[in-house]
C-alpha cells in the first residue's frame, strides 16, 4: 500500500528525510517576517485557518495558539502521523490526509488558508487554486511562501539543481490568476554547522549541494522567498 495519498506531488526534502527538514523549519525565519507579512493583509485571531501540505505539523502548535480551529492537510500518511503526535494535546487542531486538490472540507468554511514550500508551484497547480476558492468563504485569504529562485545564492543553486523550472513560467502564471506578491529577504540560522550542511543536502543534488556548501562560510544562509497572496 502507498503511504501517500493518490495525486500528491512528491516533495522528496521532508518525505524523505523528515528530521532533517524538522532542523530547517527551526532554522528557517527566526524574526517571524512571513508570519508578520501575512498576519498585515489578514490576521488568523480568532479564524478558522488551514495549512495545506502540513508535513509534520511544524506550525499547527503556534498557529492554534490565536486561532479558533486549525486544520492540517497532508498527503504523505507517516508524516500525518508524526503531525496528530505532536498535536494530540491542542483540542482546536484536526489533520487529515488529503491532497490540496482534493480538500475534505465544506464550501466556504476556512478563513486563512496557507501552503508553505508545498504544492503551489505555477502551472498544473490550478485544482488546487479552485479547492481554495471553494473552500476560503468571503472575506479570506489565501497565502503562498515559496524560494524565489531569481535571487540570491538559495535562488542560483535551486535554478541548478532543477534546470527545468522557470521562474518566468511562474510569473506569468500566479499575474494571470489575480495573486499579489511580496518578496522577504528570509534567513536560515543554524546552531550547529553539521545542521546547516545537511539541510544543504536535502534541498539540492548532490553535487550542487557539495557547491552550497563549499560557498557558505559560517552557521547563516540567505534565503529569499516571495509570499503570494489572494483575498476572496
Amino acid at each position: 500500500m502507498p503511504r501517500f495519498m493518490k495525486g500528491a506531488i512528491p516533495s522528496p526534502n521532508i518525505w524523505n528525510t523528515p528530521q532533517i527538514y524538522e532542523v530547517e523549519n527551526r532554522a528557517v525565519d527566526p524574526e517571524g517576517r512571513v508570519e508578520a507579512a501575512m498576519a498585515a493583509i489578514r490576521p488568523w485571531i480568532g479564524a478558522t485557518v488551514l495549512d495545506i501540505g502540513c508535513g509534520t505539523g511544524y506550525h499547527l502548535p503556534s498557529l492554534s495558539a490565536t486561532a479558533a480551529r486549525v486544520i492540517g492537510v497532508e498527503p504523505h500518511e507517516d508524516l500525518v502521523r508524526l503531525a496528530g503526535q505532536r498535536c494530540r494535546s491542542l483540542p482546536n487542531v484536526e489533520i487529515h490526509a488529503a491532497t490540496a486538490q482534493a480538500l475534505p472540507l465544506a464550501d466556504a468554511s476556512v478563513d486563512v488558508a496557507f501552503a508553505r514550500w508545498a504544492y503551489f508551484f505555477g502551472p498544473g497547480c490550478e485544482p488546487g487554486l479552485a479547492e481554495l476558492s471553494r473552500v476560503v468563504r468571503r472575506g479570506g485569504a489565501a497565502f503562498v511562501i515559496d524560494l524565489d529562485p531569481t535571487r540570491g545564492a538559495f535562488g542560483r543553486w535551486f535554478s541548478q539543481s532543477i534546470p527545468a523550472y522557470s521562474a518566468r513560467s511562474v510569473e506569468r502564471f500566479w499575474s494571470r490568476q489575480g495573486w499579489h506578491t511580496q518578496r522577504l529577504d528570509l534567513r536560515m540560522s543554524f546552531d550547529r554547522r553539521d545542521d546547516l550542511e545537511a539541510v544543504l543536502r536535502i534541498e539540492f543534488t548532490p553535487a550542487i549541494a557539495e557547491r552550497a556548501i563549499a560557498e557558505t562560510p559560517g552557521l547563516e544562509i540567505a534565503y529569499p522567498n516571495v509570499l503570494r497572496w489572494k483575498l476572496f
